[in-house]
């Protein structure tokens, strides 16, 4: 009975998630996800890089990306000689990816909710920026742990729940209309309780750091100034911890 709520659960959650996202796709989704700006686009190179290197992509690798919206992190991935398949539950927003005409003998986009995704292809790295907190995380994890060959790296950057834009955007989304671009479930991840469910899963060789004090709003000229203030933070206990973003690397046991 127990699984039978978790998946009528999650059927509910992704019909919401189909629902939002035709919303977002109608305007310009990199803007409203903060990406489309002069430090967004910091930002998100920076997400990519640690993405990339924290998998070991490169060519030779099988990686799956889960939740890959407009492609624009595929792209990113792609530069890495990758094999990439991309999957997204928003057919509006994988149509944007599309268009962005990757290497096809590379790149395969599906639409594809990841908990219903079957194949039997064992990926050497599971990888995905800002897409867990939108999913029923445990579930989430049994999925990639299982999708994973032993010895594979899952690798992702996720918002951080101690951040206090963060914190309030997902606690206050129904007092505040301005928020209206958070969707009706989606979460943020607490490190220290996503470690226990790492741990849980199977997972080893477990980092979870917080990062990103670069706010996307950062006029031009202070981006710098802001960027520099920021790596003082993120070396600096206690107060790392309310970064805006977690950067999490962990394996599947090699045996």
């Amino acid at each position: 009975m127990k699984r039978n709520l978790r998946e009528n659960t999650g059927s509910i959650r992704a019909k919401h998630e189909i629902q939002h996202s035709q919303t977002i796709a109608r305007s310009d989704p990199e803007l409203i996800w903060n990406w489309d700006t002069p430090a967004g686009r910091l930002r998100a190179k920076r997400r990519a890089e640690l993405i990339t290197k924290g998998s070991r992509l490169g060519p030779g690798i099988r990686a799956l990306e889960i939740g890959c919206g407009t492609g624009m992190f595929t792209e990113m991935f792609a530069t890495s000689g990758a094999n990439l398949t991309a999957v997204d539950i928003s057919l509006d927003l994988l149509k944007k990816a599309q268009a962005r005409n990757l290497p096809p003998d590379r790149v395969l986009f599906l639409e594809k909710r990841i908990e219903d995704y079957d194949t039997d292809v064992s990926f050497d790295a599971v990888i995905g920026s800002s897409v867990l907190h939108h999913l029923d995380i445990e579930t989430a994890l049994i999925k990639i742990y299982s999708l994973l060959r032993p010895g594979g790296f899952m690798c992702f950057t996720e918002p951080n729940m101690l951040n206090p834009q963060v914190f309030i955007e997902r606690k206050f989304r129904f007092l505040l209309p301005c928020l209206w671009y958070v969707s009706e479930d989606e979460t943020a991840i607490a490190r220290w309780k996503f470690r226990d469910l790492l741990i849980k899963t199977g997972f080893e060789k477990i980092e979870i750091m917080p990062f990103d004090w670069l706010h996307p709003a950062t006029p031009l000229p202070l981006i710098r100034m802001f960027s520099n203030i920021g790596k003082l933070l993120e070396n600096t206990p206690i107060l790392r911890e309310f970064a805006g973003s977690l950067y999490i690397q962990c394996r599947r046991p090699p045996s």
